[in-house]
Order: structure tokens, then C-alpha cells, then sequence
């Protein structure tokens, strides 16, 4: 018993100077324990994987120069299957190489700025008016408050779904956003306000199911989808909310950093966010900007008698 004692207790000390070493210590840190659980999920799958291809790779080899070709030709391999998911792993690896070149335990990243092979765009990915109307007419009614808080917040699903009651004191909503960890205050606008104060509280938490119980991620995005095929709605998502927010206020003349402050995104990060993702170039914005710069515009007498 003692030997089989000392067996297994020598087997969860990963061997010094291998990639190993390095993958376990970060999972013991703060970097990954302070993740919201579905991200320490999400890594733990990929990590398991690195320490598989990689586990007893050694550490004094990542300044060798040919080991960021091994590195890529492995995310390479795993993009055969999902370009996306490759990116992602490619990710993981590379933060936890930086996690541990900060505190000295590897001498170089042969990881960082490593591109991207998945380019997604959701440009044309934005509720319009028709979308949303046929939602609310198809959509059991427990599902027409999370579209609203949607809308009028831009925040994530995993936020709203966390959003306690406590959170709305009449006028604005405040929170802080589980992936970035910042603090946002949202005015409650009028639509919202309604369907707020008109909603039964039933539950700690402002979205309910139709039992008045909090949602689970997984059933929540399973009545979603149920609810958008029955409303004929077709390649649209939650997450494209928070986009069609962000676009919605743009149309409406708001500024970048009023757009920030509301959704929450970093300043730097919100003219890319438009630019590429949710603005889709709405004609409605050409518009506007020709009635701004006519405003503007003093125009010559151009009449016969001026002539």
C-alpha cells in the first residue's frame, strides 16, 4: 500500500523542463482559476490536448527556431477538422507560454502572433425590424424579455442570464461582464423599463424559464433556437444581439465612446467592431450623413433673378 502510495503520488508530479510542467502550473494559477467556469472548460479540452502532443516537450527547445513550425504544422493538422477550434487551441498554448515567460520559467513563445486561419463575419448577421416583430409574434412569451434586454443592453447572453433583480433599481441596470470582468451601467430605456417592470419575478434572476427557474446556458440556447426555427428565422443567433445593438445605436447618431460606455467594449475596439462586424454598411447611414453635411452647407442663391 505504501509503495502503490508513493507510485501515485510521484505520478502527479509532471517531470521538470517539459511542456507538461508548465501546462499543470498554469491551470493551479490565478490566470486560469479566475475564468468564468465555461472558459476553464473550454481551455481544460484543449489542454488536454497540447499535454498529449506536447507533454514532454522540452522547455529549453522553445527557442529553437524551428519549433514554432511544429507548433503551426500541429494546428494545421487540427484545422483539418475545424479551422476555428484550431485557432483556439493555438491560443491556449500561447497563453499559457506567455503566462509562463512573464514569470521566468521559459525563456521564449514561439507562439505569439500567430495569425489566425478562421476569418468569421457577421456583417449581414444584424436583426432587422421584421426579424424582431416575428419573434415576438411566434416566441413564447418567457422569451420576449430576453430579446428586449438584449436589444437595449448589448450584452452577452452569459451575462444577462446571471443578471440578478438586485441588478435594476427602476432607472439603469449596472453589472459586470463576466468575460472582460468590467463594470457597466446601463440606462433603462423606455421598452425595457416596461417590459421589466411589467415581468413577474419569480426567480433571483431577472430571465426565468417557463417553470420561473433560472435558465441553464444549454436550455437556454436550446428554447432559443426552437423559438427562431418557429418564427422563421434562419442564421441569426443571440450573440447577434449584442451586434444589432451596437448597430442600432450607431444608426441613431451615437458616438464611439457613448457605444462603449453602454455595451461595455474597450473604446479601442468599438470603430472595428463596426467597421467589420455589425454596421453592414447601412444605407440609412448615407442618408444621415448627406442631411448632416446639408444642414451644414450654405448654399448659393442659385434663383433666375441671382443669376
Amino acid at each position: 500500500m505504501a509503495s502503490y502510495s508513493a507510485a501515485v503520488a510521484e505520478k502527479r508530479k509532471p517531470a521538470g523542463g517539459v511542456l507538461l510542467s508548465i501546462t499543470q502550473d498554469f491551470q493551479a494559477s490565478d490566470a486560469f482559476l479566475g475564468r468564468e467556469p465555461r472558459t476553464r472548460s473550454d481551455y481544460v479540452r484543449h489542454i488536454k490536448a497540447i499535454e498529449v502532443e506536447f507533454g514532454d516537450f522540452p522547455l529549453g527547445a522553445l527557442t529553437d527556431r524551428r519549433t514554432r513550425g511544429e507548433f503551426m504544422a500541429w494546428r494545421d493538422r487540427l484545422a483539418l477538422r475545424s479551422r476555428r477550434q484550431a485557432d483556439y487551441a493555438w491560443s491556449v498554448l500561447a497563453r499559457i507560454l506567455s503566462w509562463a515567460l512573464d514569470r521566468g520559467l521559459i525563456l521564449a513563445n514561439p507562439c505569439e502572433r500567430g495569425g489566425r486561419l478562421y476569418r468569421a463575419t457577421r456583417s449581414d448577421r444584424v436583426w432587422t425590424d421584421a426579424d424582431e416583430a416575428a419573434f415576438l409574434a411566434c416566441a413564447p412569451a418567457h422569451l420576449h424579455l430576453p430579446l428586449i434586454l438584449a436589444l437595449w443592453t448589448g450584452q452577452r447572453q452569459g451575462d444577462l442570464l446571471r443578471l440578478p433583480w438586485s441588478a435594476y433599481d427602476g432607472n439603469t441596470i449596472r453589472l459586470k461582464q463576466g468575460k472582460t470582468r468590467a463594470r457597466v451601467v446601463v440606462p433603462v430605456g423606455a421598452p425595457l423599463k416596461a417590459a421589466l417592470d411589467a415581468a413577474l419575478r419569480q426567480s433571483p434572476v431577472i430571465l426565468a424559464n417557463s417553470e420561473g427557474r433560472p435558465w441553464t446556458g444549454d436550455g437556454f440556447r436550446s428554447s432559443w433556437g426552437k423559438a427562431c426555427r418557429a418564427a422563421g428565422i434562419t442564421g441569426l443567433t443571440f450573440h447577434d444581439l449584442r451586434g444589432t445593438a451596437v448597430s442600432r445605436l450607431a444608426l441613431a447618431g451615437c458616438s464611439e465612446p457613448e457605444i462603449a460606455t453602454l455595451t461595455g467594449h474597450a473604446l479601442r475596439d468599438v470603430r472595428s467592431i463596426l467597421d467589420a462586424h455589425y454596421l453592414n454598411r447601412d444605407p440609412a447611414l448615407a442618408l444621415a450623413a448627406i442631411r448632416k453635411l446639408e444642414t451644414r452647407t450654405q448654399f448659393p442663391d442659385r434663383s433666375p433673378d441671382r443669376a
